[in-house]
């Protein structure tokens, strides 16, 4: 009775094992599906992240410009000629149009490592771009910090006694 026992124990664990293996190995593929579910999500979230921060980059960019129109033309000529060159947020959009192009295209039948390569392009673009708009709004609060109380102090003075600002 005891190797009975013992005997369908083993068949018992035997099927366990055998029944667990066979789960493990189906698994695979919806293993594999999901991390490229997740890879796609992300690469699409990264794109409309990107598209975002070029955007408030823009903003930003109009908000700076309209700050400087206040200072006098011989102090904001250098700024507003940075300022009225939006070539490169236009650049970087054109980029991000043709990045949207290769999802459309190609990531339904792209590997796993293509796109995690396509993942890796949108993060490295959206670097350079997320520091330009921090510095930019670090210098439209200096500036802001900087011109507010001396055209609050204009805004005061005499007619006579102000500078006149050419408009552009």
């Amino acid at each position: 009775m005891c190797s009975l026992k013992r005997f369908l124990l083993t068949v018992l664990l035997g099927v366990v094992f055998g029944l667990t293996a066979v789960a493990l190995i189906a698994s695979v593929p919806f293993v594999r599906l999901a991390r490229r579910q997740r890879a796609m999500l992300a690469l699409l979230q990264g794109a409309d992240d990107l598209e975002q921060l070029l955007h408030r980059t823009r903003e930003q960019m109009l908000a700076m410009q309209a700050l400087v129109d206040q200072l006098p033309s011989d102090i904001n000529a250098q700024a507003q000629a940075s300022l009225q060159n939006p070539q490169g947020i236009q650049n970087a959009l054109r980029d991000l149009l043709e990045h949207r192009l290769w999802i459309s295209r190609h990531a339904p039948t792209a590997s796993l490592d293509q796109l995690q390569i396509a993942i890796g392009a949108l993060q490295r673009a959206r670097q350079p771009v997320a520091a330009q708009l921090q510095r930019l709004e670090q210098a439209g609060n200096e500036l802001r910090q900087l011109t507010e109380p001396a055209l609050e102090q204009a805004a005061r003075e005499p007619a006579s006694l102000r500078r006149t600002v050419p408009s552009n």
